[in-house]
C-alpha cells in the first residue's frame, strides 16, 4: 500500500487505477539547486510518473503562495532536464478532473488546505484514461 502525502494524490491514484493507467508514486527526485561545492541543496520529486506516457505529474492543490514556489521548482527542473516531460495540475485542473469522473462530493475536501492536511498534462492524462 502506498503512503501518500496528501488525499488528493490518493484520489488521483484511484482514478488512474480505475482506468488501468500504470503509475509510480514519487519514483525519482531531481536535483535542482546546488551549492558552490556542487552539493545538492534542493530537489524536486514529482508526485507521479506514468511510464506508458513517459510523463511526470505534479499535483498542486495548495494555497497560492506555495503554488509560486512549486512553479519556480518546475521552471528550474525544465531548465536542467529539458527532456523530462512533466505536467503540473493546479487545483482547478484537479477539480475539473474530479467533476469529470463523477467525484463532485470530493472537490472541496481534496483541494485547498483541507486536501493537504490529511495525507500527502491534463489532456495527456485524460487521453490515457
Amino acid at each position: 500500500m502506498t503512503a501518500f502525502a496528501h488525499a488528493s494524490e490518493e484520489e488521483l491514484s484511484r482514478i488512474l487505477d480505475y482506468y488501468q493507467v500504470a503509475w509510480e508514486y514519487e519514483p525519482r527526485s531531481f536535483p535542482i539547486l546546488f551549492n558552490l561545492e556542487g552539493k545538492v541543496v534542493e530537489s524536486f520529486a514529482p508526485d507521479f510518473y506514468l511510464p506508458e506516457l513517459d510523463l511526470y505529474v505534479e499535483l498542486t492543490t495548495l494555497k497560492q503562495s506555495l503554488v509560486r514556489k512549486k512553479n519556480r521548482k518546475l521552471r528550474r527542473l525544465r531548465e536542467l532536464y529539458p527532456d523530462v516531460r512533466i505536467k503540473l495540475f493546479y487545483a482547478r485542473d484537479f477539480r475539473a478532473l474530479l467533476l469529470k469522473y463523477g467525484r463532485l462530493e470530493l472537490t472541496e475536501s481534496l483541494t485547498g488546505p483541507e486536501g493537504q492536511s490529511s495525507l500527502r498534462a491534463a489532456s495527456e492524462v485524460e487521453a490515457a484514461v
